[in-house]
C-alpha cells in the first residue's frame, strides 16, 4: 500500500501563494441581504453570511446599523438612526468596517450621536483619530494600582464591595 507523504515545503509554498493572492474585503463587501423583520430599533436580515460582529451595515436609505446577533440563517442588527423606511424587503449592504468612533479634544463639551457625529448644531468636529469601540481592556499588571477608595454612600455596598476611584 502506498504511503502518503506531504513535504513541509509544499505546505509552505501553498500557504505563501494563498496569502499573496489575498485581497481583503474586495469581494466580501459586495454581499447584499434582505430585511426579514424590523421593529423597535432592531432589524433581522438574511443573506449576509460573511458579516463580522460589530460590523457597520448600510440600509438602502443610507441609515447605518450594527451587526450584533450573528445566527446561522440571519443577523440581528441594531439600527443606528431613523427607522422609517426600514421594513421587510429592504436591502442591506456590508460596509466592511468595524464600529469605531472619532476621538480627540474637539469632542469635549459637544453632543454627538452614537457614531460620533455632532447633533448640537455647533458645526463639524475635527477628530484626531478613530478608535475601535470594542477593545480588550488592559491586563491587571498594566493598570495603575487603586490608591484611593470610592464611597457610594450606601453602607451595605461600601461594607461588602471595595470600589476604587479612577
Amino acid at each position: 500500500m502506498a504511503e502518503l507523504t506531504i513535504r513541509p515545503e509544499e505546505i509552505r509554498d501553498a500557504l505563501a501563494k494563498f496569502v499573496a493572492s489575498y485581497a481583503p474585503g474586495a469581494a466580501a463587501r459586495d454581499e447584499i441581504g434582505t430585511v426579514t423583520e424590523a421593529g423597535d430599533g432592531i432589524a433581522r436580515v438574511e443573506g449576509l453570511p460573511s458579516t463580522m460582529t460589530n460590523e457597520l451595515l448600510q440600509f438602502e436609505n443610507g441609515t447605518l446599523g450594527l451587526a450584533l446577533n450573528l445566527d446561522v440563517r440571519e443577523i440581528g442588527i441594531v439600527i443606528l438612526g431613523e427607522t422609517g423606511g426600514i421594513e421587510e424587503g429592504t436591502t442591506v449592504r456590508r460596509t466592511g468596517e468595524i464600529l469605531s468612533v472619532p476621538v480627540g479634544d474637539g469632542f469635549l463639551g459637544r453632543v454627538v450621536d452614537p457614531l460620533g457625529r455632532p447633533i448640537d448644531g455647533k458645526g463639524e468636529i475635527k477628530a484626531e483619530a478613530r478608535r475601535a469601540l470594542e477593545v480588550q481592556a488592559p491586563s491587571v499588571v498594566e493598570r495603575q494600582p487603586v490608591k484611593e477608595p470610592m464611597q457610594t454612600g450606601i453602607k451595605a455596598i461600601d461594607a461588602m464591595t471595595a470600589i476604587g476611584r479612577g
